[in-house]
């Protein structure tokens, strides 16, 4: 299948990416002052400064019915698929107007209104989801796909390739997309595998495969809306897309394991600049609506981190609330730790007497 890519002011393709992208940052700068702060629910919050591309991308080529995973570093995804910014830094904060009510935080995001099946600590612990998806959709004949997003370090992991292999088996609706940032936490890529071409190992497994490896955002989504299109049609894909990680692997990490020109020299490796230099060369959008879009991001962004600050803490009463069944009621906080006391003052009387 082959879509006709049309250069003309009517375009809005890299448009759109282009504000998908900047929003994506944007928010990740604000998930940054959240820490700084002292208003996030914990430290670990992974950010995906320069891997905007990737999800821009192919979360546009999703359609309504589609589903999909994250893993830990996924806020882009899950925003770029229509995720409230609102809603999800209320949830980073720990706050009870959070999408999970604060109590998944960062990393397991999950709202199945939108098919987002749950982001996962787990280096590739989503993958198999997206599978017993696609095979849902072919039983019961639903024109969609699931897919998987991961990042390089889940390539070595062996349930991708029991997930790939069963996909290419059973001819499922499946995508399992890498996100390719050059670094496992703190190991590079050049030091954790033999051949650093993942698409010859989907290959291998009988997928379809694209690769890419470039930064123009507007011929990304088109070969990736192909190959999302084909593995509609029961043509299940391997999409890896090349990328650099600007920072650490966690907000606290400072990247000792790599010098300041490597990074500087890769941060050059820009997509949302490279969409910008494009839109402006071909004369779809000018400085001055460039610098108002823009604009209109940050204010966006910067609501809904007060939003997010402002919102309201979970009664104590909630802690234990969507975590236990239905039917099962379990004891209050006050009520476990005076259980615990009262069993140790036991135990020391029982001491004391012997």
């Amino acid at each position: 299948m082959y879509i006709k890519n049309v250069h003309n002011k009517q375009n809005t393709v890299l448009k759109d990416l282009y504000v998908s992208m900047c929003r994506i940052r944007a928010f990740e700068e604000r998930v940054g002052e959240l820490f700084i702060k002292g208003e996030s629910a914990g430290s670990m919050l992974h950010l995906s400064f320069g891997e905007e591309l990737a999800p821009s991308t192919v979360t546009k080529a999703m359609v309504d019915g589609d589903t999909f995973t994250t893993h830990h570093r996924g806020h882009g995804i899950f925003l770029a698929r229509g995720g409230s910014p609102d809603k999800m830094l209320a949830e980073i904060a720990g706050k009870a107007e959070g999408y999970c009510k604060g109590k998944g935080g960062s990393m397991h995001i999950a709202d199945m209104s939108l098919g987002h099946l749950g982001a996962n600590a787990i280096v590739g612990g989503g993958i198999p989801t997206v599978v017993g998806a696609g095979l849902s959709y072919k039983l019961l004949k639903k024109p969609n796909v699931s897919i998987a997003f991961f990042g390089d370090g889940a390539m070595q992991q062996g349930i991708l390739y029991e997930s790939m292999n069963m996909a290419s088996l059973w001819k499922l609706p499946v995508v399992f997309c890498c996100i390719n940032n050059q670094y496992g936490m703190g190991t590079k890529i050049d030091n954790a595998v033999g051949k650093k071409n993942f698409s010859e190992r989907a290959k291998a497994f009988g997928l379809n495969t694209l690769h890419i490896k470039h930064l123009d955002a507007e011929k990304s989504y088109f070969d990736i809306k192909n190959i999302v299109d084909d593995a509609r049609n029961n043509i299940p894909a391997f999409i890896e897309v090349e990328c650099y990680r600007f920072y650490g692997h966690a907000r606290k990490d400072k990247s000792p394991y790599r010098s300041e020109d490597e990074e500087i020299e890769n941060r050059k490796l820009d997509p949302i600049m490279a969409a910008k230099e494009k839109l402006i060369n071909e004369k779809l959008l000018s400085e001055i609506e460039l610098k108002n879009i823009n604009i209109s991001i940050e204010q966006e962004m910067d609501s809904s981190m007060e939003f997010a600050i402002n919102a309201s803490l979970n009664d104590e009463k909630e802690i234990f609330s969507d975590v236990y069944g239905i039917d099962h009621t379990p004891e209050s906080v006050d009520k476990r730790i005076q259980n615990i006391l009262n069993k140790w003052v036991l135990k020391i009387k029982i001491i004391i007497k012997k």
